[in-house]
């Protein structure tokens, strides 16, 4: 038997729809390492993206205004919220290996 995720729909599409946007300018290839520097300069781990949403680390790689993400983050209920976490964690795992390496204290667990 193989596992089957469950879907579950998104209640508020537009806030959820731009902040996956935002999201995936972030993770674009020319803008990776900008966005894993600014999460270096402030001492935050790729997967804590409540630090990540509390610094704007987001806004600043993708030159969106600050506070943005973290605005549309916390106006999203729980559900929206655990699927924009999936996403962000799926993102982390496509970066490149070479700029993982190069950034290899972010992404280490404790």
């Amino acid at each position: 038997m193989l596992f089957e995720q469950g879907v579950l729909k998104v209640e508020k599409e537009r806030e959820f729809g731009e902040l996956r946007s935002a999201i995936e300018k972030a993770f674009v290839t020319d803008r990776v390492t900008k966005y894993l520097k600014v999460l270096a300069s402030r001492g935050i781990r790729v997967r804590n993206l409540d630090a990540v949403f509390a610094a704007d680390a987001i806004d600043r790689a993708t030159g969106d205004k600050r506070g943005t993400a973290r605005s549309l983050y916390s106006s999203l209920p729980v559900s929206d919220q655990s699927q924009i976490r999936e996403f962000y964690l799926s993102k982390l795992e496509e970066v490149e290996t070479p700029v993982r390496a190069k950034f290899q204290k972010l992404y280490q667990y404790y």
